[in-house]
């Protein structure tokens, strides 16, 4: 069951958080174990940012157009480039047996197109440890056309893989994902290909013709079960975990100056070259993406995978795409959405949030992010993670 996506108006003024200390969350590695952090004075969290902040200033920098849709036979406005608002209410079992609550925010901010595309679907995949819910961002560049592409078609092809799986005998672990992730995403790549090939490769962008072959995305896939949370990551789209206070990164961004990505590239025969910062063949500022079949061999479309076996102490998983991550931290991300979770954060935003306190996590970062001055659509999704 696809959850449910609508679009809200938002309020343009910005939170005032008030004067609550911060919890201490200290980042690890997915492979360290996660131990209770002993609390310390430490600084606020940019106290400029939770200030009584009208966002207006930033208006500016905004594209003169907004979007609406249809509601209920009303019409419904959406200020400052706020694209879309995904919400879905509180544990249900008749819907989700893996977390208590999930929600989801995307903006277009400062551009002038939206390329980022969003996906939560419950229930997608019924494996060995049980059934899974699917969630993605996709980031997409040279225009929106694979980002949506993979929308639509990516946790199909996981449905598919998993079901296809369980009659040759299913399988669970590191190697398993890694195989069937693998799959995934090669054929979400074929698929454009053949797309391409066959006469539908071309968009009419203005007065532009665009191959798709020159078109990309990102994308960092989390299937969240009741035994396990696996990601696969492609790009630097980020997921990161708080477990017990801890950040626990779940993937790790696959930038061209990464020494083993660089390597890779180089081996390929490519170049890594420094044009307003390190980018494949002077071009694309990330070193794996789904489409961009231009580049290749160079940019590969394989994932990486993580599998975190669930725990008692998970509290919540935050996905974005990289206009969240490239100004806001994965502590800082962590400790807003786990002092919202705490009751720390006071609440100011529409009637349509209420009840639901990751997608007004979601909205939180997605503004804390326009104030910090991101220059990228953001795409935020927050998982609360059911206890016990």
């Amino acid at each position: 069951m696809m959850a449910s996506a609508a679009t809200y108006s938002i309020n343009t003024c910005f939170l005032d958080e008030g004067k609550n200390k911060n919890r201490n969350i200290k980042e690890v590695t997915p492979c360290e174990t996660a131990k209770p952090v002993t609390p310390v004075k430490e600084s606020k969290i940019d106290d400029q940012d939770f200030k009584h902040q009208n966002l207006e200033k930033y208006s500016s920098l905004l594209p003169p157009s907004i979007s609406s849709c249809s509601d209920k036979g009303k019409q419904v406005v959406t200020p400052l480039g706020i694209i879309e608002a995904g919400i879905d209410g509180e544990e249900d079992d008749n819907k989700t047996l893996t977390c208590k609550s999930h929600g989801m925010m995307s903006v277009i901010g400062r551009r002038s197109v939206m390329e980022d595309a969003v996906t939560m679907v419950l229930g997608v995949a019924v494996g060995e440890s049980g059934s899974y819910d699917f969630f993605a961002v996709y980031d997409g560049h040279g225009g929106a056309r694979v980002a949506n592409a993979c929308r639509y078609r990516m946790h199909q092809l996981v449905a598919k893989e998993v079901e296809k799986g369980e009659r040759v005998g299913g399988g669970k672990g590191l190697e398993y994902w890694e195989k069937l992730m693998g799959a995934c995403f090669e054929k979400m790549d074929e698929e454009l290909v053949i797309h391409n090939e066959g006469g539908g490769g071309e968009v009419e962008i203005g007065k532009e013709a665009l191959s798709i072959k020159s078109m990309g995305s990102t994308a960092v896939v989390v299937m969240v079960g009741k035994e396990e949370v696996v990601v696969a990551n492609c790009g630097d789209s980020r997921a990161v975990m708080c477990r017990g206070g801890l950040v626990v990164p779940l993937s790790h961004d696959h930038k061209p100056d990464r020494p083993d990505e660089r390597e890779r590239v180089e081996a390929a025969g490519g170049r890594i070259i420094n044009w307003n910062g390190s980018r494949v063949q002077g071009v694309l500022a990330t070193s794996r993406s789904i489409g961009d079949h231009y580049l290749k061999p160079f940019v590969i479309s394989e994932p990486e995978v993580t599998v975190s076996e669930r725990t008692e102490s998970d509290e919540f998983v935050v996905i974005a795409t990289d206009g969240l991550w490239d100004v806001v931290t994965n502590e800082t991300a962590c400790k807003v959405v786990k002092r919202l979770f705490d009751g720390q954060l006071k609440r100011r935003l529409p009637d349509e949030f209420s009840g639901n306190c990751s997608a007004e996590a979601a909205a939180k970062l997605a503004k804390l992010a326009m104030a910090r001055g991101s220059r990228d659509n953001i795409s935020v999704i927050v998982v609360q993670l059911k206890k016990g």
